[in-house]
């Protein structure tokens, strides 16, 4: 899943705590870089608990729980900001571009780009590395299809 403001993808995650931070956004949970995290309202656009405000939130087998109150409640029915593009044509702090909305998941009907390339790459490696075989010996999508 990419952060959400930036449309930037998490790498293989190491063991431990990830630097990425996770919320809710129009019920649907989201994932917030670290680079995206050192802007002081990144907190803002998350929804927040009914019950003590806190915006700890996560989405599990389709409710809410807050982690702070441990609240349950079902998702706000308002459509998520991840649909909307960045706006990027105004500067921000230091002269870095101002993130008004969040970046939104590629449709099926959007063009193939370079990004998905180097996702696949991506999968391929990590795939390779959990099933412990060099990643020339990974199937090709044709190998898959002829069995």
């Amino acid at each position: 899943m990419p952060c959400y403001r930036c449309d930037t993808r998490q790498t293989d995650p190491v063991r431990g705590t990830s630097p990425w931070a996770r919320g809710v956004v129009g019920g649907e949970q989201v994932l917030v870089c670290p680079d995206c995290q050192r802007d002081p309202d990144w907190r803002r656009p998350l929804d927040r608990c009914a019950g003590c405000g806190s915006a700890h939130l996560s989405k599990a087998l389709g409710l809410v729980v807050c982690r702070d109150c441990g609240s349950r409640t079902e998702p706000a029915s308002r459509p998520p900001l991840s649909t909307e593009r960045p706006a990027t044509d105004r500067a921000g702090p230091l002269g870095a571009p101002q993130i008004l909305a969040p970046a939104r998941e590629p449709r099926l009907a959007d063009p193939p780009k370079a990004v998905n390339a180097a996702l696949a790459v991506d999968v391929e490696a990590a795939l390779a590395r959990m099933f412990g075989r060099a990643t020339s010996e990974v199937p090709s999508t044709d190998d898959v299809a002829d069995r």
